[in-house]
């Protein structure tokens, strides 16, 4: 089983790609986790896509689970519906409730240092309570 594999689900195609290479850049080490961006839609565009989300989560999926980041609302309510679907998502995927930039960093840093599926939502969240002043 490999790492837990992170999804960024954007609605813009260069935000997500950006804090997925800003992500990967802070893990650091040897074989960082599988992360790719999910963001806009299909012809460019903004927004979000099933098709996009569904790729990716099956493209970074090792068997230790997926965890999915999102932007803003349209997008959390994209995934839920994939997530209620059952059958589009791999199986151990999960909707992970975090700040988007800084949750990300969290969440692949954690999974590139061999966190579970459970550690890395829980790292991802924690970013929540990161302090800036």
């Amino acid at each position: 089983m490999g790492p837990v594999g992170v999804v960024l689900v954007s609605h813009s195609a260069t935000v997500a790609a950006a804090v997925a290479q800003l992500a990967l850049g802070l893990a650091g080490g040897e074989g960082p986790p599988l992360v790719l961006p999910a963001g806009g839609t299909p012809d460019g565009g903004l927004g979000t896509s099933s098709e996009l989300i569904t790729a990716a989560a099956k493209a970074v999926d090792r068997g230790a689970g997926v965890a999915l980041l999102v932007d803003l609302g349209s997008a959390v309510l994209t995934v839920k519906a994939l997530l209620a679907e059952g059958d589009e998502l791999p199986g151990d995927s999960r909707l992970v409730d975090a700040p988007f930039v800084e949750g990300a960093v969290a969440a692949v840093v954690t999974a590139s240092a061999g966190g579970d599926l459970d550690a890395v939502e829980a790292a991802a969240s924690e970013a929540y309570s990161y302090r800036k002043a």
